[in-house]
């Protein structure tokens, strides 16, 4: 079974929403954070939004609070990010991870492989201004 699975990505002009989902499996799911990574033009990967799966609670990097929203769905395995008033500048390719741990440092979500053991393949988002 592959770990996790991202769709819902797409093109939208700006202001506009969108929903990804990121399909885990059972064994995946029971990672303590899963989380959402995006790589854009030009940037390297960041850190945009993570779920520390035992409580619920959710950490946001600035330029995406109040705007964008993550959830996970205990039933089905899923993780969502929900994405209002979109940005040109949130394009990018959007990845699913799921770790064992999830570290803040300055504000940022650390993107280490050795805490986010578990990737997905990606889903493009495209916004046009």
């Amino acid at each position: 079974q592959v770990p996790l699975v991202e769709s819902g990505g797409g093109s939208v002009q700006a202001g506009g929403s969108l929903r990804l989902t990121c399909q885990a499996s059972e064994y995946t799911y029971t990672n303590n954070c899963l989380g959402w990574f995006r790589v854009s033009p030009g940037k390297e990967r960041e850190g945009v939004a993570y779920i520390y799966t035992a409580d619920g609670s959710t950490y946001y990097v600035d330029s995406v609070k109040g705007r964008f929203a993550i959830s996970q769905d205990n039933a089905n395995s899923a993780v969502y990010l929900q994405m209002s008033s979109l940005k040109p500048e949130d394009t990018g390719m959007y990845y699913c991870a799921a770790g064992l741990s999830c570290t803040v440092v300055t504000g940022h979500i650390e993107v280490d492989e050795a805490e986010w053991g578990y990737w997905g393949q990606g889903t493009q988002v495209t916004i046009s201004s």
